[in-house]
């Protein structure tokens, strides 16, 4: 077999490979990290090898062509442009009968409660052991009850839902803490992946809701209210 005949045999495998692969049913990634992407595919496709994974590093990637429906999403919270909480609903909108797995390092109980009430089937800390996420999300495919547990001793001392500022958003609030660090308006934007102009309108709202009339004001009555740490 010649040197053009070996390479195009190679090819064709190649080919027919990648076409098995993407009618394989598929599990969605979605983290801004390639690092800790390589880490769970990895592990899911060792543990799942009737199932492929996909990724992407953030929704907007996402959302784009991928007419297939993936059987389960798994999604950070912290990417570029579009956080996952606020993205829960665009892909729940996009496939509505895909359950969607919260993988985050932020771990306290505030934030479990607002992923689990926009509509994520469960909740797992990037903390837990790759044994675990594996159990959690084997369980949701087989269509098992997966209780998330929120350990109220994870609740931030300064901010629990009950201290929770209940006239800002979330988004707001992540604004209001990075504020209280003492970050101008365009570090702050460069954290959230937001223009300087939307944050300057956060931050105006938050001098609003706590009636002061400055940044430093503003840190202050956030402190002494336990509304930041």
């Amino acid at each position: 077999m010649d040197w053009i005949t070996l390479k195009g045999l190679r090819l064709l495998l190649f080919n027919g490979l990648i076409s098995h692969m993407k009618s394989l049913p598929y599990i969605l990634l979605i983290d801004d990290h390639a690092l800790f992407r390589t880490g769970v595919r990895l592990v899911l496709t060792t543990s799942m090898p009737a199932l492929a994974v996909r990724e992407a590093e953030s929704l907007e990637q996402a959302m784009e062509g991928e007419p297939q429906a993936p059987v389960l999403i798994v999604l950070d919270i912290q990417l570029l442009g579009l956080n996952g909480i606020d993205g829960i609903g665009l892909l729940k909108r996009k496939w509505q009968q895909t359950p969607i797995v919260m993988l985050s390092s932020h771990s306290d109980a505030d934030t479990i409660s607002t992923t689990l009430a926009r509509g994520a089937a469960a909740f797992v800390s990037k903390t837990e052991t790759a044994d675990k996420i594996v159990r959690v999300i084997d369980g949701i495919l087989h269509g098992e009850p997966v209780a998330t547990k929120i350990d109220a001793s994870k609740r931030s001392s300064t901010r629990s839902l009950e201290t929770t500022p209940s006239n800002l958003t979330p988004r707001q609030c992540e604004v209001l803490d990075f504020l209280c660090q003492g970050l101008s308006n365009k570090a702050i934007a460069r954290r959230l992946a937001l223009s300087e102009n939307t944050v300057r309108g956060h931050v105006q709202a938050i001098l609003e809701f706590l009636h002061v009339g400055s940044r430093s004001e503003a840190a202050f009555v956030a402190r002494r209210q336990g509304l930041v740490d």
